[in-house]
């Protein structure tokens, strides 16, 4: 079969698979960029600041993480029921979803609040004053937009679901506009310290979450929630959303948790070895960019293509995306690759610090043609089909046993410094495809239905 040429009587179109995934791109790419121009922007406030702002962001990427794969698990089932013909179902797991989403979040923002400092003292150690203070502020605004963050994923997720990504994508490039004008008024006009990327981020998340609900609310939409402020949970469907995003929530958030500890043995090498580690995350995170928005449309197809009880399409859709993150890849590592001495330029490193995040960019976009790929966009398809505790699992072993120890034994043991953290990164990698490009040829993942 011509992998190029969708055969007629499948569920997504050439044309529909660009109307997915290019708004997933812009979307990403706007989120990574006022990643981007937060850093830049801190990182003119000196590295005590960039350092501190980003511990903060590996702690709040992982409940973002969480959050996203708690929508993704709404949006799996509710596309498995629209692909069973079941809108009833669909619409109720849907509301089920936004419900549960805003609670917990809420619950989760108290609890940070109250615990951030402990917070900070038990996952970063002793690090220095100042980067302690700008950690502790930082901290503080970005546990008030939990809730938002969560209410706005999950509306994302239910759009997706029908695959339409538009609308999301215009809030957020709204949102995100207004984002990077408030910190560039708060840093540069105003001379705030950390406060001055914190506020303003808040203020667009709230107003992101506000515009998702005013449509997802609608009743003219497929896959409306019900607009009301009492709510009954449906403890059958609500359970299927459950089995789903848990997992994936559990793999998520463990998973950046892991990024976390590691972050902690970062922390022992120093505010350079931080600030390197924090800048090169910042820009090798484009590196894998493209992947992380087609893996978002591709659960839903494959959510849509199990409920029509379809999986030849489920294979085909799987190995054309897999095609399509390897090929948008190579683009975008090679505009990293060109670009890369005139960014680094941007952050006013210093020599030492700029080789090391030079080391660490590169690296990552080479891995992230050769091997990303399989680690991450094969689970997006075993997901969509309902097989998420197999991942869960797969993905939590792997991490505790490569990504974790190895960076002990290689940063620290063996001597190689922050750099050993990210070579156990790409082993990592490598375990995890291994497993399962196994697990995809057993077929194991066909027996997972949740509809």
């Amino acid at each position: 079969m011509n992998i190029f040429k969708t055969p007629e009587n499948y569920l997504y179109s050439n044309r529909a698979l660009l109307a997915l995934f290019i708004p997933l791109l812009i979307e990403y790419s706007l989120e990574f960029l006022v990643g981007f121009a937060d850093s830049v922007m801190v990182a003119s406030l000196g590295e005590a600041a960039i350092s501190g702002v980003s511990l903060v962001d590996f702690l709040v990427q992982l409940l973002i993480f969480s959050f996203s794969a708690l929508a993704t698990g709404g949006a799996v089932v509710a596309g498995q029921y629209l692909g069973n013909n079941q809108l009833k179902e669909a619409q109720d797991s849907a509301t089920q979803l936004v419900w549960f989403s805003t609670i917990l979040s809420t619950i989760l923002m108290i609890a940070i609040l109250f615990l951030r400092r402990f917070l900070i003292g038990l996952l970063f150690g002793h690090i220095e004053a100042d980067v302690w203070a700008n950690a502790d502020v930082y901290l503080y605004f970005m546990a008030l937009s939990i809730p938002f963050l969560a209410i706005y994923n999950a509306g994302a997720a239910i759009f997706r679901t029908t695959n339409n990504a538009y609308t999301p994508m215009q809030i957020l490039f709204v949102c995100d506009i207004l984002n990077v004008i408030g910190n560039a008024i708060c840093i540069y006009f105003l001379g705030w310290d950390v406060r001055g990327v914190a506020i303003p981020t808040v203020i667009s998340r709230l107003l992101a979450a506000l515009l998702i609900l005013h449509f997802v609310v609608d009743e003219n939409y497929k896959l409306h929630i019900k607009k009301t402020l009492k709510h009954k949970f449906d403890t059958k469907i609500l359970r299927k959303v459950l089995e789903i995003g848990i997992p994936y929530g559990v793999e998520n958030g463990l998973f950046q948790l892991g990024r976390v500890l590691v972050l902690s043995l970062v922390s022992t090498f120093g505010t350079m070895a931080i600030a390197a580690n924090s800048v090169g995350y910042a820009i090798g995170i484009f590196s894998v960019l493209p992947g992380f928005a087609i893996n978002l449309g591709l659960t839903a197809i494959i959510s849509n293509c199990v409920g029509a009880n379809d999986y030849e399409q489920a294979r085909y859709y799987n190995r054309k995306c897999l095609i399509i993150v390897v090929i948008s890849h190579i683009v975008i590592n090679a505009i990293i690759f060109a670009s890369l001495p005139y960014v680094l330029g941007i952050y006013n490193l210093s020599a030492k610090t700029a080789a090391m995040t030079t080391d660490m960019v590169i690296w990552h976009g080479i891995f992230a043609i050769i091997i990303w790929p399989l680690s991450f966009t094969l689970p997006a398809t075993f997901r969509g089909a309902g097989d998420s505790k197999s991942v869960m699992y797969i993905s939590l072993a792997v991490m505790f046993t490569c990504r974790i120890a190895l960076s002990y034994v290689i940063a620290d043991w063996m001597g190689i410094g922050v750099f050993g953290t990210w070579i156990a990164m790409f082993i990592d990698w490598y375990v995890r495809a291994a497993i399962y490009i196994y697990r995809y040829f057993s077929n194991k993942w066909t027996e997972y239905r949740v509809v």
